[in-house]
């Protein structure tokens, strides 16, 4: 045994370790609060608001989130398998397709939007405490509220899953009453202009409409690649059907849910970002406060559900830092995202086209993990294939070129047009990968405990 398999129980390796079914921590209903936080968002908010640009009415909003959301379950529940059977992180199972050295690849594109993301959602945070700040004590410092709630965030981050599930399972709560309650404001003072506006207009379902689905099934396909970083945590026992119960009751009413708001909410007042028009809508503090609460906690367990954790592990697999230092480091580049602009009227179809691009990249790191798993490797690995993946100089040693070119080749394709790039890429990348595999010379080690043996 390598001196990499004899290390792997350290202390500072132990996020990446395979986790015991002993060790795990979430439940069923852990899993679904938890879930449902991550998907909360101030940015399928803003995702809703982008749509009307397409000139879609409210019934084809509602039907892009939902086919949207349907699809993105669909693609979880397929690829949280590896790590659940395996207890090893999404780091780790892309070694498996693509090499101990080729996987740094996907994962630093997996954990891009990541950082992305956590400093746009930081600072609508910061916003959110600014705003309730404004409304009881008249000071106004969007800046001072937003280096607060960041190095909250990350103190909560070094806490590790144990924080992401306390978050969670509270915000999960929280959020949903919330939510109901948003939407009680925009139908009940704002009935009349969105009826009028967005409901009664007559829409398309032509191009536009399936670039909505796109969108709002990219906004989150960035979980769907890292799904394995979640389900190693869930506790054993849970069959691939109740897991997919679970995350379809997280996900797909809250994200449905948030579109509609988001498009009602910009249609009554006009203001594309979220905060400012709820801040706009709510005359009475209190409400004010429940609502930027509301806010607040969104943001806060989106970030660490899913923001945090993929970009860490990232940094923790291809630099070897330690948890603490890799959640620091993640949160200051957040910062360095410069996310007041991305925040901006102006930048919400720039969201919605960066959104559409990552997609295009996601798509094939998806396709080669699904055909490496479910059809080369038909959904088993032995212990001892697992424990090759920690091998520097095992049999996944390197680079696999047969997944790099599958990538390249599928994102070319994705990019000609990002509004369609998920439906456009996948299977091509799919097919290169599996006849790059069967038929290079350098993937003959690669080979080993697949079907093409």
């Amino acid at each position: 045994m390598s001196e990499v398999k004899n290390k792997e129980v350290k202390k500072e390796a132990s996020s990446l370790a395979p986790i015991k079914e002993k060790d795990r921590i979430m439940g069923w209903g852990s899993n679904t609060m938890l879930w449902l936080g991550g998907c909360i968002s101030i940015g399928t908010l803003t995702m809703g608001s982008a749509q009307l640009e397409k000139g879609l009415n409210l019934v084809q909003l509602f039907a892009a989130v939902l086919l949207g959301s349907l699809l993105l379950i669909v693609g979880i529940a397929m690829n949280d398998q590896f790590s659940y059977k395996t207890g090893a992180p999404y780091s780790v199972q892309l070694k498996s397709a693509f090499g101990t050295k080729g996987s740094i690849v996907p994962v630093m594109i997996r954990g891009l939007p990541g950082i992305v993301w956590y400093g746009f959602q930081t600072w609508l945070g910061g916003a959110a405490l600014n705003n309730i700040s404004i409304a009881f004590f008249g000071y106004d410092n969007i800046w001072v509220y937003f280096v607060l709630f960041q190095v909250v965030q990350i103190l909560l981050s070094i806490k590790g899953f144990q924080g992401a599930k306390w978050v969670g399972n509270i915000g999960g709560v929280v959020i949903s009453l919330a939510m109901i309650y948003l939407l009680y404001i925009c139908i009940s003072q704002y009935g009349d202009t969105i009826g009028q506006k967005l409901l009664h207009k007559e829409g398309t379902w032509g191009m536009p409409f399936i670039a909505a689905v796109i969108a709002f099934f990219g906004n989150s396909t960035t979980v769907m690649l890292n799904a394995g970083d979640y389900s190693r945590e869930m506790k054993s026992g849970y069959s691939a059907v109740t897991r997919g119960v679970s995350y379809f009751l997280a996900m797909v009413p809250a994200t449905v849910l948030l579109g509609l708001i988001g498009a009602m909410v910009s249609t009554a007042t006009g203001i594309a970002n979220p905060i400012n028009a709820f801040a706009q809508m709510v005359e009475n503090k209190f409400v004010l406060v429940v609502t930027l609460g509301f806010i607040i906690f969104a943001q806060l367990s989106t970030n660490l559900a899913s923001n945090v954790i993929p970009p860490a592990y990232a940094f923790m697999d291809a630099f070897k830092m330690k948890h603490r230092t890799a959640v620091i480091l993640v949160g200051v580049l957040a910062v360095a995202t410069c996310p007041w602009i991305l925040t901006s009227n102006s930048s919400a179809a720039g969201l919605d086209i960066f959104v559409k691009v990552y997609t295009a990249f996601f798509g094939p790191i998806f396709a080669v993990l699904i055909t490496d798993f479910f059809i080369l490797r038909r959904r088993t690995y032995t212990e001892e294939a697992l424990q090759d993946l920690y091998d520097e100089k095992g049999d996944h040693a390197g680079v696999n070129w047969a997944a790099i070119l599958a990538i390249a080749v599928g994102a070319v394709i994705g990019l000609l047009n990002v509004n369609i790039s998920f439906f456009t890429a996948t299977i091509p990348t799919g097919l290169i990968y599996y006849f790059g595999m069967k038929k290079m010379p350098s993937c003959a080690r690669f080979r080993k405990g697949t079907s093409l043996e």
